[in-house]
């Protein structure tokens, strides 16, 4: 017998969190959580940050030839972290790979992205050394997105919440308490987003989101939306007759025939739950992380190791900022 989930009923499970608005713990794990104190947290979105660092500056070479523009640009993210988020708990959020219940609802989920760049994969192991270097924990938990991590500790921490990335689908989790933080074109600082900036941006409230998504389709993530519904009809839609899967009745049929929208989105109720299957996130804490207290727990920065790595790849703008300077070190090119 079968004992894999209906994935789809899960789904309709998560939209119940909707008319909450936030997202269930499981009870297995919600009577271990340890709730942390109200010290802000700030989760990284790393693999987003990682990315956007990488393609906002290229040819960028170190003297012994090695790329390290990513480098650069994270380094000097969290410095700009540090000085603007001195004292708080936080963690780096990686995604584990594709993940097996969304796999399960489409296949082709996100198939077709490239693998991740050479030049990219060899700044990797550094980027994680400066982030530890930092202070910051860094997480990684399989059949887990980093989006799904993010949402299963914002969700059960107290205290204000900073998210750090500029992915549009963790706009579903800002509220009073937690907040998108999306680091500015401009290069200096972060845009703070709150509710009212998600309503602005999207036209639905933060709840909404992961509906939004779910009728757009995200071709990112090869997810195909529902035909002939674009943004303004997803708003409109979503105002006017709430989440998209409370739109049919028990036998499929979709339940405001007056709607203009109504042809379009007859039978299409299939598409909808496992899109919405898609875009909500899994705020199911980890079992392994239910004291949030411990795990996000960032250390003080190693400023001579900072120091020492940002001499070592050339950062010398960065050296400026820093509190000790690097230590003495010859180079293997150097003979005196």
């Amino acid at each position: 017998m079968d004992e894999t989930p209906d994935l789809f009923e899960w789904a309709e499970q998560q939209r119940k969190t909707v008319e909450a608005s936030e997202c269930a713990a499981p009870s297995a794990v919600e009577e271990n959580i340890e709730i942390c104190d109200n010290r802000p947290v700030v989760l990284i979105d790393a693999l987003s940050q990682i990315f956007r660092s990488f393609y906002a500056i290229r040819q960028l070479n170190n003297h012994r030839g090695e790329p390290v523009n990513a480098l650069y640009l994270m380094t000097k993210l969290l410095l700009q972290m540090e000085k603007d988020h001195s004292g708080c708990r936080g963690a780096l959020l990686f995604d584990s790979g594709k993940v097996a219940f969304r796999l399960e609802l489409l296949p082709e989920y996100k198939a077709n992205r490239p693998p991740m760049p050479e030049d990219l994969q060899r700044q990797m192991p550094r980027i994680e050394e400066m982030a530890q270097a930092f202070g910051w924990p860094l997480i990684k938990v399989e059949n887990y997105e980093a989006d799904d991590l993010i949402g299963a500790f914002a969700v059960n921490l107290t205290g204000p919440v900073f998210i750090v990335t500029g992915d549009k689908d963790l706009s579903s989790l800002v509220n009073e308490q937690v907040h998108l933080l999306k680091p500015a074109r401009s290069g200096g600082g972060f845009q703070e987003c709150g509710p009212e900036e998600v309503l602005r941006d999207f036209g639905v409230v933060p709840e909404l989101i992961p509906d939004y998504l779910a009728l757009l389709g995200d071709s990112v993530d090869n997810i195909d939306g529902v035909p002939g519904i674009g943004a303004k009809s997803a708003v409109e839609l979503l105002k006017n007759y709430g989440p998209a899967d409370s739109w049919y009745d028990e036998a499929g049929v979709f339940k405001f025939p007056e709607s203009k929208f109504a042809a379009k989105l007859q039978g299409k109720q299939p598409l909808i739950k496992r899109n919405l299957g898609l875009t909500r996130l899994k705020c199911q804490l980890p079992e392994a992380y239910a004291d949030c207290a411990a795990v996000l727990d960032k250390k003080e920065p190693d400023w001579q190791k900072i120091a020492n790595m940002c001499a070592d790849n050339d950062f010398k703008s960065l050296l400026k900022e820093l509190p000790v300077a690097p230590e003495e070190v010859k180079r293997e090119n150097e003979l005196f």
